[in-house]
């Protein structure tokens, strides 16, 4: 996992190209899964997601990705959990305190955010990590999201 998960740092670019693509397309079909419900399609999207963001970014699966904003490398593999930048240990050759033979999961996110075009994304501070939608899907998440800015949307237009 630990080479699959440096490999996708390394290629940040073409996957966030690819992300996009395949996000585009996935929210084509936001009406359609919920029209299919999504509490309904929770199950099979959780574990196709963590089967597939899990073999690629070592994904824990906390419910929120931010993927795309911290140069694919997944920001729970931090042995110290921290969600917005490294802590003060890390090491002169870039490597965890905690965990000495890993390089620092935040530094191979800054090093795979300078790769993406939209790598400064990872100056912005991140939502907290919600407990309690760990091990949820976040694709279906974003679906909600997307939804629900859709009704407003129409609401606010009167429609």
């Amino acid at each position: 996992m630990y080479t699959l998960r440096r490999w996708a740092t390394r290629n940040a670019r073409p996957l966030e190209i690819f992300y996009r693509f395949t996000a585009r397309g996935f929210h084509t079909l936001d009406p359609f899964w919920s029209f299919c419900g999504l509490g309904r399609l929770e199950r099979v999207f959780a574990t196709i997601e963590a089967a597939c963001k899990g073999a690629l970014f070592d994904c824990n699966m906390c419910g929120r990705c931010v993927l795309s904003s911290t140069g694919m490398t997944c920001p729970t593999n931090c042995p110290k959990n921290l969600r917005n930048g490294p802590c003060g240990g890390v090491r002169d050759n870039g490597h965890c305190e905690v965990q000495p033979e890993m390089a620092c999961v935040w530094c191979e996110a800054w090093a795979g955010a300078k790769r993406m075009k939209d790598g400064m994304a990872i100056r912005k501070p991140l939502p907290p990590r919600g407990h309690d939608i760990e091990g949820t899907s976040a694709w279906l998440r974003l679906t909600s999201d997307n939804m629900a800015r859709r009704a407003a949307a129409l609401e606010a237009r009167g429609e």
